[in-house]
């Protein structure tokens, strides 16, 4: 796991000053991937954000560099941003999030949209609509997706093999007695087992948050967990997916 995502949203910046001091001296072991306002997507206004980013993460580039949700700005001016940062040496890649397949149709249209390199959205066993038309989409175009909140929202109380307690990001979600149910099946949390459920995709990159070291072990071991048919099949059956098109969830 050396992937770390963040955004100039995040604590109007303080997030990029913790994984600055997270990553001091440890750049080149991480591939690190900020996000942009999208009143900040105009062609200066980029260039002028990206610079603040790389500013706090105490870095002279970024691996990943996403739009954070579609705002005002033309996405020609947006990508042609992102393409002279590129250029540049500011970033090696970009990409977007939180936009939906009409977005994206439009994006890929757009002169220099095929170099995009993700789609970060909300995906979860609660919020799967993306299954329907959005990601066989993006796996049909060589785009992959990166799952956000795949463990759900909230502060949940889990308990852990051993009896330990830890409160964990999660809310609702993690509290599904057929989570549970799978959980303690495989000795694991519901947390693994909803990152597992996230990670069953080929296509898909799981970004779970992570608010204590205990947090990143467990998020590490999911990788490990290997859910059965008939698990799937319970999940299915308690968070149906998709039948029709639904508009795109968001946070």
């Amino acid at each position: 796991m050396t992937l770390i995502d963040t955004a100039e949203m995040y604590a109007d910046g303080g997030s990029e000053k913790v994984v600055a001091q997270a990553i001091a001296g440890r750049r080149h072991e991480v591939f690190l991937v900020s996000k942009l306002y999208p009143q900040n997507a105009s062609r200066t206004a980029t260039q002028a954000a990206c610079e603040r980013s790389l500013r706090r993460l105490g870095t002279d580039g970024l691996d990943l560099y996403l739009l954070h949700w579609r705002g005002s700005v033309p996405l020609a001016e947006t990508v042609a941003a992102f393409e002279a940062l590129r250029q540049a040496g500011k970033i090696v890649r970009w990409g977007v999030s939180n936009l939906d397949l009409a977005d994206m149709a439009e994006l890929l249209a757009t002169p220099g949209g095929t170099a995009c390199a993700t789609n970060q959205v909300l995906y979860n066993p609660t919020y799967r609509g993306i299954e329907f038309d959005l990601l066989p989409w993006c796996h049909a175009h060589r785009i992959p997706v990166m799952a956000y909140s795949p463990v759900g929202q909230g502060d949940a109380l889990l308990r852990h093999p051993g009896d330990a307690l830890l409160r964990h990001p999660g809310g609702s979600l993690l509290r599904h007695p057929t989570l549970q149910s799978i959980a303690a099946a495989h000795h694991a949390t519901p947390a693994q087992i909803a990152l597992a459920w996230a990670l069953r995709h080929p296509h898909v990159a799981a970004i779970p948050k992570a608010t204590q070291p205990q947090h990143v072990r467990e998020n590490a071991e999911a990788a490990d967990i290997t859910l059965t048919t008939a698990d799937l099949a319970a999940l299915d059956a308690a968070f149906p997916p998709p039948k029709r098109p639904r508009p795109l969830d968001m946070l």
